[in-house]
């Protein structure tokens, strides 16, 4: 295997854990996961995008790279009252319907009924008060975060992949330095799996499964489909579906939340300075797959490394990882003119947090923008 290969699975790998690895944590938290429970989502996620990466890469010979869903720990993370066993639940709902995608014509003609805008907006709603909670924090800790902002932008000018790792790396070294951080001691022993049995929660699995389908599907899965077609590989639609959903229905059992689709990662391995054949560039995904099986063996010593740092710092982390995100979602939402007041109403329902019947914000959202769309479809008639 050629050595930029390798390069090239352990920079996306890097930045895909770096990047993000504090939302999962807050999502954690969200549900009241045990430490154990955390290592074993964790373990259990890592594993899974490394099974799925080199399953897909090797049948399909072409690169095909699975993520962990961004918007979706987002989403978790923005939950209150919810347990371990109902988001588990919830995981499993969500694997479910994206295995039953790959298969059921009216799901998938379902899910593409949605407007665009609107489902852009219900994803903008739950990332914008992350981006705000996290700007906060320069004013409770700025000797902290903002030299971490500040070297964010400067990294972001040159190299937009690799900043909030950079942002990750200063903060660590500001937190153990100036921060009063302490440094623990990191464990080597291997991690180990939590078996996590479902609670099913009628309003959990509305409020939390249904948006994460959704959110996976619209933010992660078409537009790591995209990128594939737009490196000139024809992604295996149905294939990536079934496997990616049937891994995470699996996993789910151990605490991890639904994989899918890369994006931005998956373009770091499907350039022409990855393999000048390109009918030898499938194999990235093995390499790919196993960098993310050392990150999940090696995930109780960074969890403890990070689980010592200030929250001011975790916030930031979070803040600057999502405005990415949050710029698409926001652009995806407005852009549509016959949508945008609709997605106007799903922004504002959903960052408001309001939770009714026990179901979450983020349903909530999705239900007021879909009655204006209908409403104004039938006043215009």
């Amino acid at each position: 295997m050629r050595l930029s290969m390798i390069s090239a699975a352990l920079v996306a790998a890097l930045v895909g854990y770096g990047s993000t690895i504090a939302l999962v944590l807050a999502a954690a938290a969200a549900v009241q996961a045990s430490p154990e429970q955390t290592a074993s989502w964790v373990l259990a996620i890592c594993f899974a995008k490394a099974f799925g990466s080199a399953l897909l890469s090797y049948t399909n010979k072409v690169p095909v790279v699975l993520a962990w869903s961004t918007p979706g720990a987002a989403l978790i993370a923005a939950t209150e009252g919810v347990t371990m066993p109902q988001a588990v639940a919830a995981f499993l709902l969500a694997s479910l319907l994206i295995t039953l995608t790959a298969t059921l014509r009216p799901l998938s003609r379902a899910v593409a009924a949605i407007p665009d805008g609107i489902a852009a907006a219900m994803l903008a709603g739950v990332l914008f008060p992350f981006c705000i909670k996290g700007m906060e924090a320069s004013k409770l800790a700025p000797t902290l975060v903002l030299p971490m902002v500040g070297l964010f932008l400067l990294v972001r000018l040159r190299n937009p992949a690799v900043a909030v790792l950079a942002a990750l790396s200063l903060g660590l070294v500001l937190a153990f330095t100036i921060g009063g951080a302490t440094l623990p001691a990191l464990s080597l022993a291997a991690p180990a799996p939590v078996l996590i049995l479902p609670e099913w929660s009628t309003g959990v699995l509305i409020g939390l499964g249904l948006p994460l389908y959704l959110v996976t599907m619209a933010s992660q899965n078409l537009p790591g489909f995209a990128t594939m077609r737009a490196h000139g590989f024809a992604p295996p639609v149905t294939q990536a579906l079934a496997v990616s959903g049937g891994i995470s229905t699996i996993s789910a059992f151990f605490g991890a939340h639904t994989v899918n689709m890369a994006a931005i990662t998956a373009a770091i391995c499907m350039g022409d300075d990855v393999h000048p054949d390109r009918s030898q560039r499938w194999k990235v995904g093995l390499a790919y797959a196993g960098v993310w099986v050392l990150l999940g063996l090696f995930s109780p010593a960074i969890l403890t490394l990070l689980s010592a740092l200030p929250p001011e710092v975790m916030g930031a982390l979070v803040a600057l990882a999502l405005l990415g995100p949050l710029m698409g979602a926001l652009t995806g939402a407005f852009v549509p003119a016959e949508t945008r007041f609709a997605a106007t109403m799903t922004v504002a329902v959903t960052a408001s947090g309001i939770a009714a019947f026990g179901i979450g914000a983020a349903f909530w959202g999705l239900a007021a923008g879909l009655a204006v769309w209908m409403l104004e479809r039938v006043a215009k008639r």
